[in-house]
């Protein structure tokens, strides 16, 4: 993250001297209002990482930079990709020209793990679209990855304190990019920090680092919460909702980087029918996993 926000400090130096015209025609189309605002706002992508704090924000049809998603990699992961291979790049040539002045079999290294390296790390970072169920009661996955958990827990602010869980366990190998499991409003955002244990340990879901996200359906704003938990591998949990945004099913929300945990609650009154159990594997914004009473 260091290394991102150190590189927008110098893009944003660079348009401000070699670009000063493109400078002011993108504050121009700025749109919102951020009082005192502390993040130096040029054009969309300065919104990465404050998008939910800052009052900024840019028309679709002012996003010059809107075909990134075309890539169905995760936006909020390409600097990563974009290291990591100038990171291997080196390496390649090494073991290539070692292969050419020494032996050939050295192109093997070069092969085997560099090339694997690098395919594992834009395999990480897809985002691949999802066919969104039509069903209106359908609650879908939050995340791909193993359905660990169906249950009945306690859990604050839920009717009684307590509240259906469905909790689902991510590998490095799969999609990381987190959804909107129920249309609704964005009712809070609460940041926890703590550890980083084994995401498929039980006691992570309460002393890991987590982020909730409280959204409410319905008239009534039912109450529906995803925790993105990060796990030992994961160290970064990346999510761009807004207080008070209205979000549609299946939306994207965020993402938990290199393995982690998502667990999704809803009142244990409002299940009408579950269909997953433990063992189950999941796609996030696509399988469903239970379906709803009406708010």
């Amino acid at each position: 993250m260091r290394l991102e926000l150190a590189w927008g400090r110098f893009r944003r130096a660079l348009l401000r001297r070699f670009r000063p015209g493109y400078v002011r025609t993108m504050l121009t189309k700025r749109q919102g209002h951020c009082e005192n605002c502390p993040h130096d706002i040029i054009d969309p992508r300065d919104l990465k990482f404050y998008r939910n704090v800052c009052g900024y924000w840019f028309r679709d049809e002012d996003d010059r930079f809107q075909w990134r998603g075309r890539l169905r990699l995760a936006r909020a992961g390409l600097a990563e990709l974009i290291f990591f291979s100038l990171l291997l790049m080196p390496l390649l040539v090494l073991f290539s020209t070692l292969a050419v002045v020494v032996h050939p079999l050295l192109w093997l290294p070069a092969g085997m793990f560099g090339r694997a390296s690098w395919i594992f790390i834009i395999s990480f970072f897809r985002d691949p679209e999802r066919t969104i169920p039509a069903d209106p009661q359908a609650l879908v996955s939050p995340a791909d990855g193993t359905v660990t958990h169906v249950d009945e827990v306690d859990e604050a602010d839920f009717p009684g304190g307590r509240a259906f869980r469905v909790g689902i366990f991510l590998s490095v190998f799969n999609v990381h990019v987190n959804r909107v499991p129920r249309p609704g409003r964005v009712l809070a955002l609460r940041y926890f920090p703590g550890r980083f244990e084994d995401a498929r340990t039980i006691e992570c879901a309460t002393v890991n680092e987590q982020l909730w996200i409280d959204l409410g359906e319905g008239p009534a704003n039912r109450l529906v919460r995803v925790k993105q938990i990060a796990g030992a591998i994961a160290r970064r949990i990346v999510c761009w909702l807004r207080l008070g945004e209205e979000v549609r099913l299946g939306e994207r929300l965020g993402m938990i980087k290199f393995g982690s945990r998502t667990e999704v609650f809803l009142p244990a009154d409002a299940v009408e029918e579950v269909l997953v159990k433990p063992g189950d594997k999941v796609k996030g914004g696509s399988t469903v996993l239970l379906r709803v009473k009406e708010a």
